[in-house]
């Protein structure tokens, strides 16, 4: 059960087996139905999660009550409300499972003993924070300066398994536009 959350782990850093084995032991399992909210805006995250199978999502609700989905996550992935969870405090997203699935999570007391046990996970941790920063950067250039049909494609790129694993209209809200809109940019795209 724990062999891809390792193989994720040793890409960041090395870890001997035994601080392997402590990780492993302070990790928990959870099978979640499809659509099934993990964490609603207003509450605490209390857990950062590796997905094992299935595919999620996280999105905020704007002023006007629409989604905006801010990242999927499939296999070989980590969600979680950082921010929620690192301050312990409510947070303003919402975590959703889109096909049934399961995890492996620290909740942040386990977290918290694993950096006292194993002090090379906070390389791990520091390592993740700048890859997830880093492609919060990039989406954010590509929404301002990239074209529909650009932003499409780049996706595309980055998430070759999603289109046929979600409704159009969550790609068109990750994208920062209407499912509508969406369908054109995919209408013109066949068409060239």
């Amino acid at each position: 059960m724990y062999t891809e959350i390792n193989k994720n782990v040793t890409r960041y850093v090395s870890f001997n087996e035994d601080e392997l084995s402590i990780f492993n032991q302070l990790l928990k399992h959870r099978s979640i139905a499809k659509r099934k909210l993990m964490l609603r805006a207003g509450e605490t995250c209390n857990f950062e999660g590796f997905v094992v199978k299935g595919c999620l999502r996280k999105y905020y609700l704007d002023e006007n009550g629409n989604e905006v989905i801010i990242q999927f996550a499939v296999e070989d992935n980590w969600i979680s409300d950082i921010a929620s969870f690192a301050d312990q405090q409510p947070g303003n997203l919402f975590i959703e499972t889109l096909e049934e699935s399961e995890i492996l999570y620290l909740n942040h007391q386990a977290k918290e003993e694993l950096l006292a046990r194993v002090p090379r996970f906070e390389r791990f941790y520091r390592k993740l924070v700048e890859r997830n920063i880093s492609v919060l950067h990039n989406r954010l250039h590509f929404s301002i300066s990239k074209t529909a049909q650009e932003k499409y494609i780049d996706f595309l790129e980055h998430y070759p398994t999603i289109p046929q694993r979600v409704a159009q209209h969550y790609i068109a809200s990750y994208l920062g536009m209407s499912a509508e809109f969406l369908s054109k940019v995919r209408k013109k795209m066949i068409k060239d």
